[in-house]
């Protein structure tokens, strides 16, 4: 064998070699907890979501899966358990749709849970790609086939995660590791899994979420240049569609788990801008939240909440940071309202809630705010 050969040979069983040890660590160590729960090494969580949510439905002991987009992403799971008497687990995506959320929660429900409670709006049942051709959500890590486990156990990039696990658990480096344990580094900071997309205990909330934030937001919305955007993603007929697929198909295979599933309050500014910039997708809100509500109130097993017309908070201005987003004090405030059945809309009369809300759209004047 020639020399040239002698070195490809080398280097060729190297790489093997080095490979099979990264899987080896990666198996081990197991970062998403994918195979067991961590009890040799200590459990870190990804703020990535869509990947950490794979690990967390194999993990965790649970009997509510908790879903949502950016609007219930700030929850914290001990918060969820105390109000409301369960055992949660938090899958909340921001910017996901409701493709991804129905796919995610399809995972969840083999885990059979006795409760879902659903964040959704009427932007979730946009278009989007199929599940397969999604980049961001690494669907055979949910589905754990052979391309998935491989692509888990054969990641170098896992490997390092793996490697700064193994360095943690050392009881001379932990101190040190922690210290430079920061999201820039690795994708595996977190050591709690209650501060999973959680707001530090510190945050200022006055600073992100206040009236001046809440009115500034509306003006861009609501200025000639920008107010296409408020438009987009809202097709009548496709959300119908996705809304069938994603929501009503789920429901409809697991009549043995109680769904309670809420539209979030958004302020009282997002649907007036919409009124005064973009009445045609207003149009669509309505008519969209007419056909939902009407389809939900077949199944026996589905609650829903519309907080929308929540007046208390939504023309509270102070309660938001832009014209969607609200404060984490009304995320305690939505967990009351679930825990106490407030803004139950009413299967018999579905659209109801709509109505009271069409009202406030109606009389509110922006000119009555002080700026």
């Amino acid at each position: 064998m020639s020399k040239s050969a002698e070195n490809l040979l080398r280097f060729v069983c190297a790489t093997g070699l080095i490979t099979l040890m990264a899987a080896a660590l990666n198996f081990v160590v197991d970062p998403l907890q994918l195979f067991r729960p961590a009890r040799i090494f200590p459990a870190m969580y990804s703020l990535d979501s869509r990947m950490q949510n794979a690990g967390l439905i194999r993990s965790q002991d649970f009997d509510t899966v908790f879903m949502g987009t950016s609007l219930a992403i700030h929850y914290r799971q001990s918060d969820i358990d105390r109000t409301l008497g369960v055992r949660s687990v938090k899958l909340a995506m921001t910017g996901s749709s409701s493709h991804e959320q129905s796919f995610v929660l399809a995972a969840a429900l083999e885990r059979h849970p006795k409760r879902v409670i659903w964040q959704v709006d009427d932007w979730i049942f946009r278009d989007a790609p199929d599940i397969d051709h999604d980049v961001f959500l690494p669907a055979d890590l949910y589905r754990r086939d052979a391309t998935g486990i491989a692509s888990y156990l054969f990641s170098g990039a896992m490997a390092r995660e793996s490697l700064w696990i193994l360095a943690r658990s050392i009881k001379p480096l932990e101190p040190i590791v922690a210290r430079l344990t920061t999201g820039v580094l690795v994708k595996f900071p977190i050591s709690r899994v209650d501060d999973i997309n959680s707001l530090r205990p510190d945050f200022d909330a006055s600073e992100a979420y206040n009236a001046k934030k809440s009115m500034a937001a509306f003006t861009r919305a609501t200025d000639p240049v920008r107010s296409a955007y408020l438009a987009e993603g809202y097709d009548y007929n496709a959300m119908v569609r996705n809304f069938q697929r994603d929501a009503v198909d789920l429901i409809a295979k697991n009549p043995d788990v109680k769904f309670d599933i809420y539209f979030p309050p958004y302020s009282i500014l997002q649907f007036v801008a919409m009124r005064d910039a973009s009445p045609a997708t207003l149009k669509i809100v309505y008519d969209f939240f007419i056909h939902a509500s009407r389809r939900l109130a077949q199944f026996s097993n589905v609650r829903l909440f519309d907080f929308r017309e929540a007046r208390e908070v939504t023309h509270d201005l102070g309660n938001y940071g832009d014209v969607i987003h609200h404060s984490p004090a009304i995320d305690l405030r939505v967990l009351s309202w679930l825990a106490e059945g407030r803004y139950v809309v009413d299967p018999m009369a579905p659209t109801a809630s709509l109505e009271r809300l069409k009202a406030q759209v109606e009389t509110y004047r922006v000119d009555r705010i002080e700026r």
